[in-house]
């Protein structure tokens, strides 16, 4: 029998594996200093709001602060998903903002996809990216039932062009996954390596002329001041992307919870399972599960999957350096072996986790406060290789003090509440991803419609 201990456990990534860790760091803060702007992480959201903001504004000193180095949390860890589409409730927000204003912000996130191509070219980032499809598939009654819903869901809030439903058969012909009753194919996406764009988006930013301070780590934060362990930069705009990491800063302990995620990635396969498997096209690949999946087809030919590990460390804990525990690594094992059987007798190569960042609606937001200079953008709840772009770029006009189509759109400065105090919110996360696990085992068990049980899981921490 194959051993499936993974050849490489953490390591930040399998994507870091795939070009290799920074041999070296950027000088790190040398001491008090002063800023036009102060961005206070160097992942996929600083690193675009610094682009734009320097396109805009050659003159800025643009100073961005990394605690470890820049791409080192979810912007070079993710699933390589750049979908250019919108993790929002959008019946709740029209409701608050208008039908039309949702349908706005699904527009300009729609144009992501594009605008991210666009900078590759410009900047020489080779990043992998590939054009192509999600497809998401139905393996029983209730999860083809999830299926309608959300082909519907997609024609009301105007993205019928971009999908289309397939049969069982249309499938197979893509992509032999066993036990497919149907699908839906999502056009105006792409496969990326994520951390090949945060590195060559880091690189682009500092020809620029911004400035990335690693190894620096920011203690906390106020009108006009951010305290690190290395100094203190003086700034009249100073802009939080720190995502899934925001709950280690002073003051924003409850603001998002950092909810883990893990993947694991096969050996490069050789031609004649991939001959058989098919996926000829680089689909980015989702089942309908409510514990879903998410999976790509690598440049070189192997397969990732990945999942929701154990969901939510205790007292927003992190990770170790991309670690995920062996349960976590048994799930995604099981998982590929489930879908991808041809892959089972040539073991895993790599495991890792990261954390993605969680408002209590579970909808991003991005804002300024003109009065304290203090602004934020985060809370992707998975989506965030495209939705970073548009933050970012909201960011910049909101720092330069604009007025655009942009920085009207109806995530712009909305505040949800807080997460919950311990222990209730570990209870309620961990709670809600039980429920999905009884609710998928019930389903595939009983071939029952789909379960109460997770939809009780989603009403328990706001995420539906």
């Amino acid at each position: 029998m194959t051993d499936m201990t993974p050849r490489k456990i953490g390591d930040v990534s399998f994507w870091y594996a795939d070009i290799g860790l920074p041999p070296t760091r950027r000088p790190a803060l040398p001491g008090d200093t002063t800023a036009d702007v102060a961005i206070i992480g160097a992942g996929y959201t600083g690193l675009w709001t610094a682009y734009y903001l320097m396109q805009a504004r050659p003159d800025l000193k643009v100073l961005v602060l990394e605690k470890e180095f820049a791409g080192f949390g979810a912007s070079g860890r993710n699933g390589g998903w750049c979908m250019g589409t919108l993790a929002w409730n959008h019946e709740r927000y029209a409701a608050t903002h208008g039908r039309q204003a949702v349908l706005d912000m699904a527009q300009q996130l729609r144009g992501t996809v594009d605008e991210i191509i666009r900078v590759c070219e410009a900047e020489g980032i080779d990043a992998d990216i590939l054009r192509t499809e999600i497809l998401m598939f139905a393996q029983n009654p209730a999860q083809m039932q999830r299926l309608k819903a959300e082909m519907q869901h997609q024609r009301d809030w105007g993205q019928g062009d971009r999908v289309r439903e397939l049969s069982g058969d249309e499938v197979r012909q893509r992509i032999s996954i066993p036990g497919v009753r149907g699908g839906m194919a999502v056009s105006g996406v792409a496969r990326v390596q994520p951390a090949k764009l945060v590195r060559g988006l880091a690189e682009a930013v500092e020809r620029l002329g911004a400035v990335i301070h690693e190894s620096t780590a920011v203690l906390s934060c106020d009108a006009g001041r951010v305290i690190t362990d290395r100094g203190q930069v003086t700034a009249p705009i100073i802009l939080r992307c720190t995502e899934g990491f925001t709950a280690g800063l002073r003051g924003h302990e409850r603001d998002w919870l950092p909810l883990n995620s893990a993947q694991i990635a096969t050996p490069v396969l050789p031609p004649e399972v991939w001959a058989r498997i098919g996926w000829d096209n680089c689909e980015l690949v989702e089942d309908l599960a409510n514990s879903y999946c998410y999976c790509q087809r690598t440049r070189e030919g192997r397969i990732t999957v990945g999942a929701r590990g154990v969901p939510y460390r205790f007292g927003s804990k992190m990770d170790r350096n991309g670690e995920p525990d062996a349960a976590t690594i048994a799930r995604l094992t099981e998982v590929l072996h489930r879908h991808f059987p041809e892959a089972a007798p040539y073991g895993i190569d790599h495991a890792w986790c990261g954390v993605i960042g969680v408002p209590r609606d579970w909808c991003a937001t991005v804002g300024l406060d003109r009065a304290t200079g203090l602004g934020w953008a985060g809370g992707y709840v998975g989506v965030g290789v495209s939705t970073s772009n548009l933050a970012g770029r909201t960011l910049a006009d909101l720092a330069l003090g604009r007025d655009t189509e942009i920085t009207r759109l109806p995530w712009v400065n909305r505040k949800p509440r807080l997460w919950e105090r311990e222990p209730l919110r570990w209870l309620g996360v961990h709670g809600m991803y039980a429920l999905f696990r009884w609710a998928d085992r019930r389903e595939a068990r009983l071939g029952i419609p789909p379960s109460r049980l997770a939809r009780f899981g989603n009403w328990l921490t706001g995420r539906k």
